[in-house]
């Protein structure tokens, strides 16, 4: 049986998916979700979007929230997807896209948009002339991706399917979690995942600071030091696979 008892603040079925992982290796995990995803309703734009696809040189696709309503918006409105190039920032939302039929390139290593525009695929798709590239992804987020491929002549369009939200709960619910089920681990899979925890941490964001806190990227270590936390531990990736390694790598906490 592990030492670790982790806090997780993915949404509630990704949250309910990795505790069955851990728990097959005797790791106890607690979820309280942090991230909220909203679906925008679906709109004329984009109708018109799905129906041009065919028109850019590549479609990235950012998260898992994504995939899932980008493969119900194909459905919905019939459009057929022979010849598009898919992309994705990690394994786990490709493997969504690939289950609905879709050739999906990915990094093999890391899940961050610095890992897939490093993708050799990707450059080569944008190389051609008058590259058009189409990004799904939540409402808001980073622009590095679409900056980079416009620095490489690609002209980009964004295709925004959810919203993010920090779920409601009384301010005083993370700390009272930590402390009821006396959890030494905090796990967050994005950069807003961190921030809705810092923000609902509150006054007890000193002491929570204070234990490891397991990150998917380079970035959001970056956030999560700036913040204070004192143990940071880049998984370099959000799978449950990173995870793991991380855990068997970082030293477990003395009871």
């Amino acid at each position: 049986m592990s030492g670790w008892r982790l806090l997780l603040t993915r949404p509630e079925d990704e949250s309910a998916a990795l505790s069955v992982v851990l728990a097959e290796v005797g790791i106890f995990s607690s979820s309280l979700p942090l991230l909220e995803i909203e679906p925008i309703p679906a709109s004329d734009t984009m109708r018109r979007v799905i129906g041009a696809l065919e028109s850019y040189c590549a479609i990235i696709v950012i998260s898992k929230p994504a995939a899932r309503i980008a493969v119900q918006l194909l459905q919905r409105y019939g459009q057929q997807t022979d010849g598009l190039k898919w992309f994705s920032v990690g394994a786990a939302t490709a493997q969504i896209l690939d289950s609905h039929g879709l050739d999906v390139g990915f990094p093999a290593q890391g899940d961050d948009s610095e890992a897939l525009l490093e993708l050799a695929a990707l450059r080569q798709a944008v190389a051609g002339s008058d590259p058009r590239v189409l990004i799904m992804r939540g409402e808001g987020g980073r622009e590095l991706l679409a900056e980079r491929l416009r620095a490489l002549g690609a002209s980009v369009d964004y295709l925004e399917l959810y919203r993010r939200g920090l779920p409601d709960y009384a301010p005083t619910a993370l700390p009272e979690r930590i402390d009821a089920e006396r959890l030494n681990g905090l796990v967050v899979s994005s950069g807003q995942g961190f921030e809705h925890l810092h923000q609902l941490a509150g006054a007890d964001w000193p002491r929570l600071a204070r234990l490891p806190l397991f990150v998917p990227s380079p970035r959001v270590a970056e956030l999560a030091r700036a913040a204070g936390a004192q143990t940071v531990v880049d998984c370099r990736g959000a799978s449950a696979a990173a995870l793991l390694t991380a855990l068997r790598e970082h030293p477990e906490p003395v009871s």
